[in-house]
């Protein structure tokens, strides 16, 4: 079973984070920003992973304590959850539409964390949510999950359909990069024998 639990408390933030990357979608989030539980839920639908999310955070200073670092934890919890990485097809990607917006995002898990971020989002924020922490949150991310990711605004111009389309476009290329190839079963996914 590749499923992880993380247990992350700071003076700002407390998280519990429980992941099933073979899971079939289901969620439970409430991390105290509205915005963020609806990334996170089309996140775990469109990647097929089990996902349950709870945090407290000082959200009465803004959401920024909270993106961030739940972030981290879900990095974290997909590194764990991973393994070996024996097996794993290692790499995915996935364009995809959303009304004017289209996104591509594309994923190596290499060990190595790396963000090319080209998301270019017109409004500061959509709702209560400051835009900036998209990126704020795929860094706390790719940096725990030790891989590395490209996402890229093809096209878009409403700030909400970019982000949703982001985090659902990421949520197909892990779930195609987490995904255990028969080729590969047991093998590690590299020619240098370790990632």
């Amino acid at each position: 079973m590749r499923i992880a639990e993380i247990n992350r408390k700071t003076a700002e933030t407390d998280i519990s984070l429980k992941l099933d990357l073979d899971g079939s979608g289901k969620s439970e989030i409430n991390t105290g920003c509205g915005f963020l539980d609806h990334m996170l839920t089309l996140f775990a639908s469109h990647g097929r992973f089990d996902l349950t999310v709870k945090c407290e955070g000082d959200t009465h200073v803004d959401y920024h304590h909270t993106v961030e670092d739940i972030g981290i934890s879900l990095g974290k919890a997909f590194r764990e959850a991973i393994g070996d990485k024996k097996g794993i097809t290692r790499y995915g990607f996935m364009i995809l539409p959303m009304d004017e917006t289209l996104i591509l995002s594309a994923v190596d898990i290499s060990g190595r964390d790396s963000l090319t971020y080209g998301l270019h989002i017109p409004t500061s924020r959509v709702g209560d949510f400051d835009t900036e922490l998209v990126e704020e949150f795929w860094l706390g991310f790719i940096r725990n999950a030790q891989l590395t990711l490209h996402v890229k605004q093809i096209d878009g111009t409403n700030s909400h359909h970019i982000i949703e389309g982001a985090f659902k476009s990421i949520a197909r290329s892990l779930r195609a990069a987490v995904a255990i190839d028969p080729l590969y079963a047991n093998e590690i996914p590299s020619t240098k024998g370790v990632l």
